[in-house]
């Protein structure tokens, strides 16, 4: 079970990093040094934090792998090295606690949404992991649109019709690898497969599940009209169950490898986007979270499902009484990321030979340039796009370039042009479901004051950022609290939730971002059918 040469791990104790939460309740102090895991199935890693009763982190673990990309369109992964990432995370964490002597009470796992992987009878992957970003299924949308009411089922499952969505990889499965689909006795996402080789049966929670678009998110029951449409039946697909579902009966080989009991309770949980929400503190309604890590989101609470007569936004699960609207974005960290390998890669190498964060240099080259980067505007479709545009032919470019430009204009740019998206889905909810007052922050870029400050300047809102930058691990540990009887209710979380930092918004920045923002909304209706064009290049 070790770990390959393409795994890059870091393992990190954080126990005397936090002040513990003043909050406790007499019954529940003879656990204030006990812990629960929560395993965040990321994209690009896969992270397995500890936590305390009381919200302090105590051990970050994680471990990263490649995205596979052998042709345009493709966005796959390798589901055995993920499961491998899983093995090892857990055991460091789990090694981890028994030398601060915290018992674990509990594993509860959080994911990335929209994977799809086909299973033959024999329980045997057919496939890679075919991921959110793939977009080889963008051919079939209209078709499904047309032929199947797309808008009433985007109105029953939430999940608007895009080449994320599973039911279009499933489509384009049939249509065009029919081998494998003929073969396949299941279909199953990245937690349903870590799941099956961890306890050899195959469920899923309602909220992954809600971000498939084969699940009705008022009957909470898989969706006919889109089983229809996929080519499947409910029988190929994972067993429903609520995200406090809890596996008790853990493998031999697994349990022996982690080093805890086969009795040891691993809580299903729920997607990662819904348990940021929870684990940024945003269950209210009016309350935002905003994450941006490879990609980013902009969700809010609702008691109730609700949908968008644009189709703008989706509408997933958290329980059956929390509902999660919002939207995500294909162009967030992974921007940055772009920009500094190839127009920062000799300072990043260097950066590196000093075994420091390249990053910071870029951060501090953006910052010297003023709000509005003098005029360059970008739109930051690297990836295509999904929420609002909700369109994967979507191209990257950069207007508004004079002789005056610098390589910082364009890296101000490009960071300027992530907001704006995650600003554009910003209206749309608030159009859906009224105004937001809050916002919670949370994800990589929380890690840069200047990106956060500019959040906080587009929206003109203040931005909080809490103590615990991992929420998605985070609310998986306090989902797992919950199922496991140590919290009431999942707003009972709120008392552990702490805020390191306030970020207050600069009117003179607010309304610099509104002018340059007036464009950005404008540029996108004008290029749609030329990036459509380039496409077919």
């Amino acid at each position: 079970m070790g770990e390959t040469k393409q795994l890059r791990s870091t393992c990190t104790f954080l126990q005397s990093a936090q002040e513990p939460c003043a909050r406790q309740s007499a019954e529940k102090v003879y656990m204030k040094r006990h812990a629960v895991i929560g395993l965040d199935i990321g994209t690009t890693s896969t992270k397995a934090v500890a936590f305390g009763m009381e919200g302090q982190m105590l051990v970050h673990r994680h471990i990263a792998y490649p995205l596979l990309s052998s042709k345009p369109g493709t966005a796959e992964q390798d589901p055995d090295l993920i499961f491998e990432a899983v093995l090892n995370t857990l055991r460091d964490v789990v090694a981890a606690l028994k030398l601060l002597n915290y018992p674990l009470e509990g594993i509860s796992l959080s994911s990335a949404m929209h994977s799809l992987i086909a299973m033959d009878a024999q329980g045997r992957r057919l496939t890679n992991c075919i991921t959110w970003a793939d977009t080889r299924s963008q051919p079939y949308v209209e078709e499904i649109r047309q032929m199947h009411h797309g808008h009433e089922l985007y109105r029953q499952t939430g999940t608007p019709l895009h080449s994320m969505s599973p039911l279009l990889k499933l489509c384009w499965l049939r249509h065009e690898q029919t081998d494998i689909f003929r073969k396949a006795a299941r279909f199953v996402g990245i937690k349903e497969y870590v799941l099956w080789r961890l306890f050899g049966v195959y469920k899923t929670d309602y909220s992954v599940a809600s971000a498939t678009g084969l699940f009705n998110i008022f009957s909470l029951d898989w969706h006919a009209a889109a089983l229809e449409a996929a080519g499947i039946s409910k029988e190929q697909l994972p067993e429903l169950v609520p995200p406090t579902h809890v596996f008790r009966n853990l493998k031999a080989e697994q349990a022996s490898w982690l080093g805890v009991p086969a009795e040891l309770p691993f809580v299903i949980g729920a997607s990662d986007g819904c348990l940021a929400n929870l684990g940024a503190n945003a269950v209210e309604t009016g309350y935002v979270a905003i994450t941006i890590g490879t990609s980013g989101a902009i969700r809010v609470m609702s008691p109730k499902p609700l949908t968008d007569a644009a189709e703008r936004i989706f509408s997933y699960v958290l329980t059956p009484e929390h509902y999660v609207l919002g939207g995500a974005q294909n162009n967030g960290g992974v921007v940055l990321r772009w920009f500094r390998d190839n127009f920062y890669a000799a300072e990043t190498a260097a950066a590196r030979r000093q075994e420091t964060d390249p990053y910071l240099l870029l951060l501090e080259k953006a910052a010297a340039i003023a709000p509005g980067a003098d005029g360059l505007l970008c739109l930051p479709y690297l990836l295509g796009e999904r929420s609002p545009i909700w369109d994967p032919a979507a191209r990257a470019c950069f207007i508004g370039v004079h002789y005056s430009h610098t390589r910082e204009h364009f890296l101000r740019a490009l960071m300027e042009g992530v907001i704006y998206g995650i600003y554009s889905v910003g209206q749309a909810l608030e159009q859906t479901i009224g105004p937001c007052a809050t916002i919670y922050a949370n994800g990589g870029f929380s890690r840069s004051a200047l990106w956060v400050q500019m959040l906080a300047d587009v929206f003109n809102k203040n931005v909080y950022l809490p103590t615990v930058p991992e929420g998605s691990a985070f609310g998986a540990a306090i989902m797992g609290m919950y199922a496991l009887g140590m919290l009431e209710k999942l707003e009972e979380a709120s008392g552990m939730i702490r805020i390191r930092k306030t970020f207050v918004p600069n009117p003179l920045h607010h309304q610099r971002y509104q002018q340059s923002y007036a464009l950005f909304k404008e540029l996108y209706p004008q290029l749609k059918d030329s990036f459509s064009r380039m496409g077919k290049l």
